[in-house]
């Protein structure tokens, strides 16, 4: 069967619910109603998250989603100001005020979004996210080592393998954002040994790979020509050889943003020169692009869909395709 034939393909699109079903229902829901309809979004989003109970992968998802989808609309301060006590209100409230934050570069009050994640946090303490929001404050107000390092503790002792934490970590870590390159491969190597390979947060150790690559490429000159190297020795081309053999496989991911996970695959693949290995993931993923990583240089569904045209020709000729 073809890849994206014409009766199976699914044209790329980004869709930010993934395959979450209910998810891009409210999404489509939410995505209709004008300015006055704010009560009955809230009720949305709100029975959703409630529907999702304590799966906590499941619900840093939807509720990341819901968040960055709603930062400007306004739901989140209804929803707050109707359940002031409400943890999921409290820890929505802030969540939408971080995805602000990060497109802004600052926070527009943080003493009243970390008072938030605490209040969430002692109404319901077993719930990782406040913990999660409060790292990604962490990344802009620029907390010393140590204070984050306490706010790991509680998010990752809630849910060891919570992929949102891990990722919130890595951004924190990262040279783009204050932190190192060796501070990124410290944490990389202390996490990489202990994670299960089908946890939410495997792909941790090849996204800091992916970002490293991007970021070669984005000094231009030498680094950027040598930047392929990257893929070809050590620790990294062990990690992408196993992600190869393994994240692909039905049923082998079950988290709820697996898809993200498998398209920063599909580019660690092409950007080593595999094109051809990385068709069954492309397969696997049915059109579904995420705007990270393919946007960096150009629109994502564009890159995605040149991409997905060397694994088809590199599957075809049997060969790895560049």
């Amino acid at each position: 069967m073809a890849l994206f034939s014409s009766r199976t393909s699914r044209r790329p699109r980004v869709a930010p619910a993934l395959d979450d079903a209910e998810l891009a229902r409210v999404l489509g829901r939410l995505s209709k109603r004008n300015a006055g309809a704010k009560a009955a979004d809230v009720t949305l989003v709100a029975s959703l998250l409630e529907e999702t109970g304590d799966d906590w992968d499941r619900r840093g998802h939807r509720m990341s989603v819901l968040a960055e989808a709603t930062a400007d609309a306004g739901v989140a301060e209804v929803w707050r100001d109707k359940e002031p006590q409400n943890p999921d209100a409290l820890v929505f409230h802030s969540w939408t005020a971080l995805a602000r934050g990060l497109r802004e570069g600052r926070l527009e009050d943080a003493g009243q979004v970390v008072s938030q994640c605490h209040r969430s946090a002692e109404r319901r303490p077993e719930d990782p996210l406040p913990w999660v929001v409060l790292l990604g404050v962490s990344r802009i107000e620029r907390y010393g080592q140590g204070d984050v390092n306490a706010i790991w503790r509680e998010a990752t002792g809630r849910d060891r393998w919570h992929r949102e934490a891990y990722l919130q970590m890595l951004a924190y870590l990262s040279p783009e954002e204050g932190g190192s390159s060796a501070s990124v491969l410290d944490f990389v190597d202390v996490v990489r040994t202990r994670i299960p390979a089908n946890a939410p947060c495997a792909a941790v150790e090849l996204t800091a790979a992916v970002r490293q690559y991007q970021g070669l490429l984005a000094q231009g000159g030498v680094r950027a020509i040598t930047a392929g190297q990257l893929w070809e020795g050590g620790q990294i081309a062990a990690a992408l050889e196993q992600a190869a053999a393994l994240w692909a496989k039905p049923g082998f991911f079950q988290h709820a943003a697996a898809q993200a996970d498998l398209n920063v695959l599909a580019y660690a693949l092409c950007a080593a020169g595999r094109a051809a290995d990385a068709h069954p993931v492309f397969q696997s993923l049915q059109g579904m692009v995420t705007p990270w990583p393919w946007d960096v240089d150009g629109p994502g569904v564009a890159r995605f869909e040149q991409h997905l045209s060397k694994a088809e020709r590199g599957r075809q000729g049997g060969v790895g395709g560049s």
